[in-house]
């Protein structure tokens, strides 16, 4: 594999933020930076503004030392949460948000344009093929959105907003069909941070050009953004799909399949265009269409690289899976290809039990999961419960050996918007949340393109964060709400070079807290596992293999590592 290139344009880890779309403060502050070296921390900057209640910017007063923040962090923040949700490239829902350094509208058109297979520049996008909608008809609002159906036709090789039937803008309440979001391909869709090879490595036409234009008048997202912090320079931490980048969210580490090639995994391995394990090109069949005129390109399994890794979706090895044994029924049906064996690297609960720090991850429909399948030898992929998104489910530390560890640590999430049916949200009114909490909404309110709407999603993540600023945690809390991936959309930001494993495309992420720089934009450099980073900092951990490894890599580049998310906050002398 050919790392992905260091882009000149894209920030380092050390960087400003902004409240509005104009920064006077980067290149001043960024004349700076230099002499703190890449392993410095940047929280004790000056590296911000806030908006006063007079409306007035005022600069922060920032005068901790590196000691001093650990521990301000230590005294101040007891109460992590992680809100992670499914699906969306930063373009795709804030691609023109007020303050963010590289915003769509400023993108010259040359430099959006999608290549097809061959390297060549596509004179218009190709047909979303299958259809905008594969579940239909729908009807919001009095318009009928059938399935199957290419709504705009004829698309500009370009960026485009959303539109329906009658060119009304697509609204949030429907649900679009999913989009290829998967390891290989979206290495070879970012090509080396051209971003040019979205529409030709995917299964969904031009559809992945396609953002939201009225993000800021529908989305309550925005609102929240706009009261606290928006990270404009976040990526996911792994390339690929949904079930690597949750792997990735717990231990910064890519699952392992020893001795695959000679196990009933075998057939899940990648064939890739080299012999190289390390290439990240996937070898289409030979079935595939030439070009993405033709049609979408045609793959054989990728589940597995060929050292090992599991890093497509792989089924976990514990209830809930894919597929049940009947006579060990908290466990998988043995010999299946599709499913992992059973992880025993450390995960940041490891860590944290270390040092006796409470934790749990919440998962929306697990129990009902539990008690609706509990005779049953399978369970359904959609729409509320996705195996895939339970990390925790893959590791002997949290499996049914472990029967006291893994009911303490894999909870409930619960049903809906009201604490009633939700203990997630139960616990958080009672102020009952563990010092680290991960919160995995039910597949219906995750956004996750396919089976979810962004509306549903959109209004669940704003009452969950209105739950816990009501919380009698919340004057001691950091909220992060993110995505584990992009789920296929383009995105025009070039991700840093990591490391083998990432970071993939922009994310949204946004952080909440009393102690955050409300209103502003963080153009700090992050990605998934900066939540890793803050979490070891504020409780003084021993760091994940995972988290060394990509920063060691990108210290040795003479880079930055990713920040941890202490940009965002500001602690007042």
């Amino acid at each position: 594999m050919s790392d992905i290139p260091e882009d000149p344009a894209t920030p380092s880890a050390s960087t400003t933020f902004t409240n509005s779309p104009t920064d006077t403060s980067r290149r001043r502050f960024l004349g700076g930076v230099a002499v703190l070296g890449a392993g410095a921390t940047l929280s004790s900057v000056v590296a911000a503004s806030d908006t006063g209640s007079d409306g007035k910017s005022a600069a922060l007063e920032t005068t901790l030392s590196g000691t001093e923040l650990d521990k301000a962090l230590a005294d101040n923040v007891k109460t992590i949460v992680v809100i992670y949700g499914e699906n969306r490239s930063f373009n795709n829902l804030f691609a023109n948000f007020p303050g963010v350094e590289k915003p769509l509208s400023a993108v010259k058109a040359d430099d959006c344009r999608q290549r097809d297979r061959d390297g060549k520049l596509l004179e218009t996008l190709p047909p979303v093929w299958g259809g905008v909608c594969q579940i239909g008809p729908q009807s919001i609002d009095g318009v009928t959105y059938p399935a199957g159906v290419q709504y705009q036709e004829n698309l500009p090789n370009a960026p485009y907003a959303l539109k329906g039937p009658s060119a009304e803008d697509l609204p949030f309440g429907l649900v679009t069909r999913d989009l290829w979001h998967v390891f290989y391909q979206n290495q070879m869709q970012i090509n080396g941070g051209k971003n040019d090879g979205f529409v030709a490595w995917a299964d969904s036409g031009g559809l992945p050009m396609g953002y939201y234009s009225q993000s800021q008048y529908s989305l309550r997202l925005w609102d929240v953004a706009k009261e606290f912090v928006l990270c404009d320079n976040f990526f996911q931490g792994a390339f690929g799909g949904s079930f690597l980048n949750h792997q990735y969210l717990i231990s910064a580490k890519v699952p392992f399949y020893p001795d695959a090639a000679s196990s009933v995994a075998k057939s899940q391995i990648a064939v890739l265009e080299s012999s190289d394990p390390l290439d990240y090109r996937l070898k289409p069949l030979e079935k595939s269409p030439a070009s993405a005129m033709s049609g979408p390109p045609q793959f054989g399994p990728s589940a597995l690289t060929p050292d090992g890794y599991a890093v497509n979706t792989m089924a976990p090895p514990y209830w809930p899976t894919w597929l049940r044994d009947k006579e060990k029924p908290d466990y998988s049906q043995p010999n299946l290809a599709n499913v992992l064996v059973p992880q025993s690297h450390d995960h940041i609960g490891d860590k944290l039990s270390k040092k006796n720090i409470d934790w749990a991850w919440y998962a929306g429909a697990w129990q009902v999961t539990l008690d609706e399948y509990k005779d049953s030898t399978g369970i359904p992929k959609i729409p509320n419960f996705q195996y895939h998104h339970q990390p925790f489910n893959y590791f002997k530390q949290q499996g049914p050996e472990n029967a006291a560890e893994r009911k303490k640590r894999l909870r409930d999430g619960g049903l809906g918007d009201e604490s009633a049916t939700n203990r997630f949200l139960a616990d958080a009114e009672a102020g009952k949340l563990p010092a680290v909490t991960f919160y995995k909404p039910q597949g219906n309110l995750n956004m996750h393109a396919g089976y979810a709407d962004v509306a549903a999603g959109d209004r669940h993540i704003d009452r969950a964060v209105k739950t816990l600023r009501n919380s009698p945690q919340w004057s001691n809390m950091v909220i992060v709400v993110t995505v584990d991936e992009n789920g296929g959309w383009w995105d025009h930001v070039a991700p840093p070079k990591g490391d083998r494993w990432g970071p993939g495309t922009r994310i949204p992420a946004i952080v909440i807290s009393p102690f955050a720089r409300k209103g502003s934009v963080d153009h700090t450099i992050y990605d998934t596992a900066s939540i890793l980073r803050l979490i070891t900092r504020v409780h003084g951990l021993e760091k994940l293999d995972g988290i060394v490894e990509r920063d060691n890599a990108m210290t040795v580049r003479g880079q930055a590592p990713m920040g941890d998310l202490t940009n965002a906050l500001h602690f007042p002398n």
